[in-house]
This record gives structure tokens, sequence and C-alpha cells, in this order.
């Protein structure tokens, strides 16, 4: 691959009008960004970017997934384009949070400097080939970075040693790569035919390939998409991905689901290897889990997650309503903010009571939470069976419910999707069919293990 200079793009800007290199809030070409400064929120400064992350996908340009940072030591590592809350002229703002982990690339993953600039691409438009100089990347409207223009080189129509080809822009659906014709489809082309489909349905398809071809897909998907669909499989598949794995791919895995989840499925490996990941996984995320692991998978402890929205009686309904819109948060768990006394990470201080989006919404952005708080609603021991849980969700017609301990404090919620799980039979995904004489029995609700309900107050 050819190598990119910043005295090559400062070149090409004096050549091609319209592109600076430089980079703004929206769109920033790579090849400027490469060298900047990383810094955490109070300013303190935590490396330079070296490189670019994509994923591709298949109907779509690639998606940028995190930075290449060289911290001190020469050690580089990933951060996750989550982590990074602005790119302005120069520097890169982070959260400060930083895996010291030495990056290694991940199957799927491609990096922009070292493999897409110097790549020779296609124009499907017939007009020839050309070659890639410098890549933009753009914020669009849900956050999110993806590829947007390619800068592109033309062969050069001149004999002359100092003749350089014409510059044009191209955006990335207008190229193509070229591939030999009846080579077999890639890995990583197969992940980029998944990347439109949703995490059940990617496990699904996972599950219908031969075993070799399962694992070698497994190990192409980026540790998010691979995680989610993870999610929507039995856990005796679960199992079996996760030991072809190395044991540092299984823990950034189990990193990226959801605590109940991974819980769920570290409980079902042998105590050795169960501790092992725990160690190499972030030890936030280890910590949730071992929280977890502590309670019964029928209970309410075992069901539920252990990172529900948590505010202050003197927090403003804009507040809650900034922390709801975050697309990453389930839709359950963003019906509902709890309001406890501090602290306000769980296990939390007293728990007070639930407000649920639809309340806040007659209400003006300026209200306290402590105005508008809903202390009708009863939260949940942690040892509550999930029949329990069950009972309660549907009385209230509630889609989660606080869950506390001893004293009180919230220890997380558990939300319907997490109880239906549960209740539906062990197999329910591979039902293709509706006729209940094929399908396996639901799990009994015991009536005896259900206390009976209060009446709601008015």
């Amino acid at each position: 691959m050819r190598s990119f200079s910043h005295a090559a793009a400062r070149t090409r800007s004096a050549e091609v009008a319209g592109y600076s290199g430089g980079v703004s809030t929206q769109r920033v070409f790579v090849a400027r960004l490469a060298g900047c400064t990383v810094f955490d929120p109070a300013g303190d400064r935590l490396g330079k970017v070296r490189d670019v992350v994509v994923i591709y996908r298949s109907a779509d340009p690639p998606r940028v997934v995190g930075l290449v940072v060289e911290i001190p030591g020469r050690r580089h590592v990933f951060v996750s384009i989550g982590r990074v809350t602005s790119i302005a002229t120069g520097q890169v703002i982070t959260t400060g949070l930083i895996n010291v982990r030495r990056f290694q690339q991940r199957g799927g993953e491609v990096r922009v400097m070292a493999e897409l600039l110097g790549r020779r691409v296609f124009l499907v438009d017939g007009s020839g080939d050309a070659v890639i100089e410098d890549v933009a990347i753009e914020r669009n409207r849900l956050g999110d970075w993806d590829v947007g223009q390619l800068f592109l080189r033309r062969p050069k129509t001149s004999a002359s040693p100092f003749a350089r080809g014409a510059t044009t822009f191209a955006s990335w659906s207008e190229v193509r790569e070229q591939q030999v014709p009846g080579e077999s489809q890639s890995a990583e082309q197969l992940v980029a035919t998944y990347a439109d489909l949703k995490p059940a349905d990617l496990a699904n398809t996972l599950l219908d390939l031969p075993g070799d071809r399962l694992i070698e897909v497994a190990e192409e998907l980026p540790d998010n998409r691979l995680a989610d669909a993870l999610e929507e499989m039995p856990e005796e598949e679960q199992v079996h991905i996760l030991e072809q794995l190395g044991d540092e791919r299984a823990a950034d895995i189990l990193d990226a689901m959801e605590p109940d989840d991974a819980a769920d499925l570290l409980g079902q490996l042998p105590e050795g290897r169960l501790e092992q990941l725990l160690d190499l996984m972030e030890p936030e995320e280890a910590d949730d889990v071992r929280a977890l692991l502590k309670y019964s998978p029928d209970t309410a402890g075992g069901l539920m997650t252990p990172e529900p929205i948590v505010l202050s009686a003197d927090a403003t309904i804009a507040e809650a309503l900034a922390l709801i819109r975050r697309h990453e948060l389930h839709p359950a768990l963003a019906a509902s903010v709890f309001v406890t006394l501090p602290p306000y990470e769980t296990p939390t201080g007293r728990l007070l009571g639930t407000v649920h989006f639809q309340r806040m919404l007659r209400y003006p952005p300026h209200e306290r939470l402590g105005a508008i708080i809903d202390d009708t609603v009863s939260a949940v021991p942690a040892t509550a069976s999930a029949a329990e849980v069950a009972r309660l969700l549907a009385s209230y017609n509630l889609v989660s419910l606080p869950v506390v301990d001893q004293a009180h404090r919230l220890v997380g919620a558990v939300s319907v999707d997490d109880v239906l799980d549960y209740l539906l039979p062990d197999d329910w995904r591979s039902h293709d069919s509706d006729d209940p004489k094929s399908s396996a029995p639901v799990r009994p609700l015991s009536t005896t293990s259900i206390p009976t309900v209060p009446p709601r107050r008015r």
C-alpha cells in the first residue's frame, strides 16, 4: 500500500478546488486527521491519531468504528468512535476512557491509512480506474461516522516524468474494487452482505452455516455485531462459538454484550474459564457481570440489567430526555427514569420512585423530576422470582421494573423482553411454525410463587 504524507495532502489541496484536507465537525479527511492530538475532557494530552478503522457494509459506505491512537511508549491502542466527543482542527476530544491494550486488527476491520489509501478502484460509470489518495469520513444525523467522499487520482496521460493524473471526487457507491472472476466470496465479503441484518436474523443466518464456515465468519464480524448475534442464540451455541475464539477476542465480545446476557453466557462455562475471561474483561464490565452472577438466573437479580437510567430528584426533564435519546439505549430501558438518593450508579442510594417517558412529555423541560415522581410502582427485590416479575409487569402494563436490595437501593432494572426470554421454551428461536402442537411448552408460572398484587393507588 502506498504511504501518504501531510505534504502530499497539502499539495493536493492546491490542485483541487474544494479539497482543503482540513478537519471540520461534520467532515474529516483522514490524511489530515492522522497526527492530530487526542485530549481528554480536562485538556490533558492522551496521544496522537495514527489511523482510522472502518468496517465494510453491503449497500452502504463503510462505517467508522474507531481510531488507532499512539499513546506514550509508542503503544498503539484502539479508541472506539463512540468515545470521541468532538473533532476540531488539529485535535480530537474523547471521554478520557481508553483501553490501553495494544491494538489488534479484528476480522472485518480495514485501516484507512494502511489499507485504503493507494488502493486502485474502478468507477462504475465506465470512465476507467483511479487510485484512492484520501478518504473523507462524515458524521450522519444519528451521530455515527461513515466514509463519505473519496479523493481519487486518475492515471496520468502524459509521458513526462513530472506529470500527474487528474484528480476527482467520488462517493463510495460510484467506485468498485476489482475482484478476480470466479473467485469465491471471502469471509470479509460475506460479512459485508450481512451488514443490514437485524441481530436476530443475523444469529439465525450464522447458525445455518456449516460449522467451519460459521467460525470463520464469526471471526470476521466486528465485536459489537457478533455480540448482538450471540445474545439472540441458544446458550449452547453461544458457548460453542466463544470457545473457538481466542481469550482476548472472547473477552472483547463479552465486553460488548449486555451485562445480563454476558452473565448468562459465562454461567454456562466452567469456573476456571469463567474467571479467566472475567480477568480479561474491562474492569467496569466485569464488575457488572460479577454482580449479576451472584443471583440465580430465574430471579429478578439474574434477569436484570445493572445499567438503567438513574438521576437525582433535582435533575430536569430536559436532562432526562437527553439521556433517553441515546440511540444505543434499549427501548424498554428508555421508557423510564429512576430517581434515587446519591450515589447515582448501581447500587444507588435509596430508590425514591420512577418517572415515565410519557409523563415527561406532559411537562416543560425545566420541570424537576422530583415533582413528577410516580411512587405507585412497586420495586421488586433482587431475589423475587421471574414469575413474580412477570405478574407485576402484566398487572401494571409496564415494560420495566426497578430491582432493589434489602436496603431499598436500586441495583438494576428488569425489562419485559428479559422475562419473555426466560418464560419462552429454550428452543423458541428454532420454531418456524405457530402451530402449538409443534412447540415446546412454555415454562409454567407457579401460582404459589406469585404474591397477590396490591390494587393500584390512585
